[in-house]
């Protein structure tokens, strides 16, 4: 299954307090979102302010992406939210990798 992140910039959503991004699954384009908390927690952003969460975002895409793809990978169709604990989920199950 295909999965490709387009080209297109990241736009802040003020009423959910997210960051959209826009990704190609198998053609199709499925609306994904990482929330300001998990830019907090996890990407350095400073506040929830647009400039602050856009700058976190592009700091952390690869990592954000990848997230994306590990979902999208498991069959989800529909619109995916990555929140704070979807990376914390990431962070322990790597620290359990290296523990083996």
């Amino acid at each position: 299954m295909p999965i490709n992140f387009p080209e297109y910039g990241p736009v802040f959503n003020y009423e959910e307090l997210t960051i959209e991004f826009a990704v190609r699954v198998n053609g199709r384009q499925i609306d994904c979102a990482v929330s300001a908390e998990a830019l907090e927690d996890h990407f350095g952003a400073y506040s929830a302010r647009a400039d602050d969460l856009l700058h976190a975002f592009e700091h952390g895409r690869t990592d954000i992406e990848a997230l994306a793809r590990r979902y999208l990978s498991m069959g989800l169709v529909g619109p995916v939210l990555l929140r704070s604990g979807h990376f914390r989920w990431v962070r322990e199950a790597k620290r359990q990798e290296a523990r083996r």
